[in-house]
């Protein structure tokens, strides 16, 4: 006897079946990819070291409102150090930072940015509110700020563990001798400090923050 329409399922049947397992490996695809990417993330998160914490601080921001670490707890946060007569790294520091703000926006990353100023005495809140229009900066979620000479040196220094200072034997009015740390600084919503970037020239800095930056608010923080 022919048992040959016994042993195949009917055409039918195996298109429904292939559009049942069609739609099915179209549905984990489509909760597998933020799964994996949300355990990529954790992954980057977890494993970014710990360099110390986020220093309590007083300052001024741009506007003259006071500023302290308080205004960052809970948010994930880029810092860098700048003065605004600085006629060399500054202006690329800034633009660097400018771009970092604007990709994390356009990715729709929660994001403090924060610029001390490592020459306090000249840089007035007026003057770095002048510095900001001047590069068209968006003050929105990236602050400025200055202070005693005494505070920022503290919160630099002791603080984030980023150099700064000027020659011994300069006066206030020669900034050609001021210098200072290059790095961006990554801090989580925790108040830890996770990473220092060179962000500078081509050595991926730049990109490394960007990625570690994400994987910080993807994961609120580490």
């Amino acid at each position: 006897m022919d048992t040959t329409s016994q042993e195949q399922p009917p055409v039918r049947t195996r298109r429904w079946r292939g559009l049942l397992l069609v739609g099915a490996l179209a549905l984990i695809a489509g909760l597998g990819l933020p799964l994996w990417r949300d355990t990529q993330a954790r992954m980057r998160a977890g494993g970014l070291p710990t360099f110390g914490n986020l220093p309590a601080f007083q300052l001024t921001d741009q506007t003259g409102r006071a500023f302290s670490d308080a205004d960052l707890r809970g948010e994930v946060v880029v810092a860098d150090f700048m003065f605004t007569r600085c006629p060399t790294v500054c202006p690329l520091l800034t633009a660097k930072m400018a771009r970092l703000q604007r990709e994390a926006r356009d990715s729709g990353l929660s994001v403090r940015f924060v610029s001390f100023s490592v020459d306090p005495r000249y840089d007035t809140p007026e003057r770095l509110a002048a510095y900001a229009k001047t590069r068209h900066l968006d003050t929105s979620n990236w602050s400025l700020l200055t202070g005693s000479l005494e505070t920022v040196e503290t919160t630099v220094l002791e603080g984030f563990r980023v150099m700064m200072g000027r020659d011994a034997d300069a006066g206030d009015d020669d900034f050609l001798s001021i210098f200072h740390g290059e790095h961006f600084v990554l801090v989580d919503t925790e108040g830890r400090i996770r990473g220092y970037y060179r962000v500078v020239d081509d050595s991926g800095g730049l990109e490394s923050l960007q990625r570690d930056l994400e994987a910080l608010v993807r994961t609120r923080g580490g």
